[in-house]
């Protein structure tokens, strides 16, 4: 079966779901596919911390509406220093940004929503994806849906199928360079239905590890523990669990947190991960297939969002005046903020949690940066403009491309 289209979207996570409804409301025809099941692609557990970047594009394209209901408006976090609490105030700080808790599922699902109430091509389960002749002016993928094999021809590809997706593999190994640092922990995460310890979320470093409180609703909270790559989920009963965020979040944490039985619990290891660049002939990467980020900046899905609000303004541009300048600019400009994005969560990662080789000089150095921060509005000030997003212009390098990294 052969079908045609002016952008094939690989991957259905938010990234691709979010460039296709956005390419929708510009008049572009799109063809989502995805090689999970509808239930699985809901049902994925992950971060929900939304820069107000992000909650516009979520209004452009026409999806904002139970966020704007059920989302939770944050001004600020708290850091704790072996269980001593101080607050960032981002609102303040930032002359008036602020974040959302909103959680990825729910992002997920308003936008398959979205999708379904106009009948939008969303195909799930599309089995064997490959893609071909991107170089030329005639790009193309097949498929395998419904027991029957399927082309679709199309203008160009946007590859939204994360880090372990075909479309990053569809490049050509001397073109890609790939720079990574993979974490010697990760984070063991509890999912209740339980309130919250506190309004806002809570990163905490303690002697013992990293620990952070956060919430998905007023009813349902998120809490991870720093642990070892080596560490089995049925080393951890959830007593043991709630024990240790206990100890690292503090006394006045503690007090106010409300124990329950785990709805789900899982261990992701870290990493910080950038492909370059993130085009190659009628091939455009977004989000995870493109690159990573430790969770600890909450910079994963805003990051994801950031690339397909620029690659939406670039193919609109494309059909709508035939220009195809942004298209060139978009590996350019996206990397600008990939970068900034990574340096912030590599810091952040790097000041709130212990790393195996840690002495204790560098304990110390630790205990004097948090103590910095604390201390300084203006310390706090750059962790808080970091924090919600930088300046769209700031984080695009004003359209300056990073230099090229020259091996030795």
């Amino acid at each position: 079966m052969r079908d045609r289209t002016q952008v094939a979207i690989i991957g259905a996570g938010p990234a691709g779901l979010l460039l296709s409804q956005l390419l929708h409301r510009a008049g572009v025809d799109c063809v989502v596919l995805e090689r999970k099941s509808q239930s699985y692609v809901e049902g994925r557990i992950r971060a929900g911390v939304l820069e107000q970047g992000t909650v516009e594009l979520l209004e452009r394209a026409g999806v904002a509406d139970r966020l704007h209901r059920e989302g939770l408006p944050h001004h600020g976090f708290r850091m704790a220093l072996d269980g001593e609490l101080f607050r960032i105030d981002m609102h303040g700080l930032t002359g008036g940004s602020s974040v959302t808790v909103y959680g990825q599922t729910e992002v997920t699902q308003d936008l398959i929503q979205a999708h379904q109430s106009r009948g939008a091509p969303l195909h799930f389960e599309a089995e064997d994806v490959a893609l071909h002749e991107l170089e030329g002016g005639r790009p193309h993928v097949t498929y395998r849906h419904g027991g029957a094999e399927h082309r679709l021809d199309c203008d160009y590809v946007a590859g939204c199928d994360g880090y372990h997706g075909v479309s990053r593999a569809s490049m050509p190994a001397d073109l890609l360079r790939v720079f990574e640092r993979v974490y010697p922990f990760g984070w063991l995460g509890i999912l209740a239905d339980v309130p919250p310890c506190d309004d806002e979320l809570i990163y905490s470093n303690h002697h013992r590890g990293f620990a952070l409180a956060s919430m998905r609703s007023p009813t349902r909270s998120r809490y991870y523990v720093q642990v070892p790559l080596t560490e089995k989920l049925e080393d951890w009963p959830d007593e043991r669990l709630w024990d240790e965020l206990a100890l690292r979040l503090g006394p006045e944490a503690a007090a106010r947190m409300t124990r329950g039985p785990a709805i789900e619990k899982s261990i992701a290891p870290l990493r910080s991960f950038v492909a370059e660049p993130m085009r190659h002939g009628r091939l455009f990467l977004a989000g995870d297939a493109a690159h990573i980020v430790p969770p600890t900046g909450a910079k994963g899905l805003n990051l994801a969002a950031a690339d397909v609000g620029l690659l939406a303004e670039a193919l609109t541009a494309r059909y709508r005046s035939g220009t195809v300048a942004e298209l060139d600019l978009y590996s350019q400009r996206a990397l600008a903020r990939v970068w900034m994005a990574e340096r912030f969560s590599w810091w952040f990662t790097g000041l709130t949690h212990r790393f195996p080789e840690m002495d204790d000089f560098a304990r110390r150095m630790q205990v004097a940066e948090l103590s910095y921060i604390r201390a300084s509005a203006r310390a706090q000030a750059v962790v808080a403009e970091n924090y919600v997003g930088l300046p769209r212009a700031y984080a695009l390098g004003a359209g300056i491309a990073p230099r090229p990294v020259v091996a030795a």
